[in-house]
């Protein structure tokens, strides 16, 4: 189900298209890039609720913050109050038992941690429209900058895509749509001038379109749109 404000090409929306080639991997290399992005997300969690705690979210100088937590807020909040009950009750009632208890309450309080840390990094790193150029994150897992002379367009687009493939076909063949949804959806588009190559966790991906979810579309495109004009040949 798609709607839109402005005409955009329907490339990249046959069903089961193939996804970009990433390097092949050995089970080893594999073990090794997971483990190597669990320390980073146990990282990046800490450092998302010190910014939290402080009040700093990751927003440059200059630039409107839109956020994309809503859809994710109330499930994430569920899981974190009912981890944060069950870690008396499981201590509760594995007392008497000392070498069962401390390793389920550490276990416990690391996981509800976590979900913080995940929570925090939602609402510390919202998108950013700014003087240098957009700033489309997904949590701690992914931020791609665009200069605004990267950028053709920004425009309205609701799409949802249950369980749909994360890279579709782009406008042009050596390039992909990559699809940034909350909850299955995703609302705004925008239209790359050329192919630019985005690190993803996969990665490094050559796109031409990003559809994202922002919990306010129209604020991120009215503070996209002085940046545009200036930036168009136009306005030169």
């Amino acid at each position: 189900m798609t709607s839109a404000s402005a005409p955009v090409s329907a490339a990249g929306t046959e069903p089961g298209a193939p996804g970009p080639a990433f390097p092949a991997e050995t089970r080893a290399d594999r073990a090794k890039r997971l483990a190597r992005r669990a320390a980073q997300m146990e990282a990046a969690g800490w450092v998302s609720l010190a910014r939290l705690v402080f009040f700093r979210p990751r927003v440059p100088a200059g630039a409107v913050a839109v956020s994309y937590h809503r859809p994710v807020t109330g499930i994430l909040t569920i899981f974190i109050v009912l981890s944060a009950l069950e870690v008396p009750i499981v201590d509760l009632i594995v007392h008497p038992w000392p070498f069962v208890r401390i390793p389920l309450l550490i276990l416990g309080i690391w996981g509800v941690v976590f979900m913080l840390g995940m929570l925090a990094g939602y609402l510390t790193r919202p998108h950013a429209v700014g003087p240098d150029g957009l700033r489309i994150r997904q949590s701690t897992d992914l931020e791609i900058a665009l200069s605004w002379d990267d950028v053709l367009s920004v425009a309205r687009r609701r799409e949802v895509r249950h369980k749909g493939e994360k890279f579709t076909p782009g406008r042009t063949d050596d390039a992909w749509i990559v699809h940034l949804p909350m909850q299955d959806e995703t609302n705004l588009a925008v239209e790359l001038e050329r192919p630019v190559e985005v690190a993803m966790p996969q990665g490094v991906v050559r796109v031409d379109e990003i559809r994202f979810w922002a919990d306010d579309p129209t604020a991120f495109m009215d503070a996209a749109r002085p940046h545009l004009e200036a930036a168009s040949p136009s306005a030169a």
